[in-house]
């Protein structure tokens, strides 16, 4: 698949749920409303729509939320995904998890195929963990990095920064991921759905503190990619890779490789976007017909935009999209 500017699409990332254990104050509102079961996909559906996706091409596919882990029966979907990444159809199937359920599935995760996992930790403070993520435990959260490592996963911790909050905590962050042999990877905060904080309040672009990072570790470009925005630098005599991911800033669009579906089928191009294609729609209206999917595909891939325009305005702090980050997924 290639977009109207060259890019070829080869990166799926899945949202298998829109529900999530934890409520974390930039990603959802703390009352939110969820969709009922009838207009999610069943993993059947889902499990379709992959093998259209594999067959025009996608050779990484990412599951996200919500928070993927609380999907009922979804390690059988991650059984059936894994059967392609054995017989070679797929390069890598992954997961992003705020590691709440890892305890109880690392094993599962590794036996069907996957080698590496991302975990959302924003703190390694106890008591500012619960207030980021409104209740979840932290302890849980170590419980479940332990039981993944221990199965053999790769772990990579993914640090939204956010100015005031826990801004002062990188370097503990990062001196534990040495420590752990694990790769962290800093995200800029963006403006996607109304939440009960003021964004602007909360943004640090992550260039200056880059910069400030290097007078204190030995940090060197590096041209290793996961397949996804992070730009990466060696932490020299460590295992440890400090990734970037930094949309507000310096956005990442003119290498984009990547569509987001939803866990209704909703596929969208660009996660900055609100330009969509119904794939629901047409599997519903023609069942098992694979053609009928892979037009619409063809269509939606024709559709993908250059780059996105993601703005934090301190005088007007509306999000950009009014859709939060568990309806598009991570």
């Amino acid at each position: 698949m290639i977009d109207p500017f060259g890019r070829h699409i080869t990166y799926l990332r899945l949202s298998v749920t829109d529900r999530c254990d934890f409520r974390c104050q930039y990603c959802m509102a703390e009352n939110m409303t969820f969709l009922p079961k009838s207009e999610i996909l069943s993993l059947e559906e889902l499990e379709l729509l992959c093998h259209v996706f594999i067959r025009r091409g996608i050779k990484k596919i990412r599951l996200t939320g919500g928070e993927p882990l609380v999907r009922k029966n979804i390690i059988s979907l991650i059984r059936h995904l894994g059967e392609y990444v054995h017989n070679g159809e797929l390069d890598e199937l992954t997961l992003t998890t705020n590691g709440s359920q890892l305890e109880k599935y690392a094993a599962d995760l590794y036996a069907a195929g996957m080698r590496r996992i991302n975990v959302s930790l924003d703190t390694l403070e106890p008591e500012l963990f619960r207030t980021i993520t409104r209740w979840g435990r932290l302890d849980q959260v170590m419980q479940g990095i332990r039981a993944a490592k221990k199965a053999g996963l790769s772990v990579k911790i993914n640090m939204v920064a956010l100015k005031g909050i826990n801004d002062t905590e990188i370097d503990d962050m990062l001196a534990w991921c040495v420590a752990e042999e694990m790769d962290l990877t800093l995200i800029e905060t963006m403006p996607l759905g109304a939440v009960n904080v003021i964004r602007a309040d909360q943004y640090l672009p992550l260039a200056p503190k880059l910069e400030d990072l290097k007078s204190r570790w030995p940090l060197k470009a590096s041209s290793h990619s996961s397949g996804g925005p992070a730009r990466y630098y060696t932490v020299e005599g460590s295992k440890t890779k400090l990734g970037m991911i930094t949309p507000m800033s310096h956005n990442f669009c003119d290498s984009c490789n990547r569509i987001r579906l939803t866990c209704t089928g909703e596929l969208y191009m660009c996660l900055g976007h609100d330009d969509k294609v119904d794939l629901r729609q047409v599997l519903r209206a023609y069942p098992g017909d694979v053609a009928q999917v892979e037009e619409a595909l063809h269509n939606a891939i024709s559709q993908k935009p250059e780059r996105h325009y993601f703005i934090i305005d301190p005088q007007d702090d509306k999000p950009t999209l009014q859709r939060f980050m568990n309806t598009t997924g991570g």
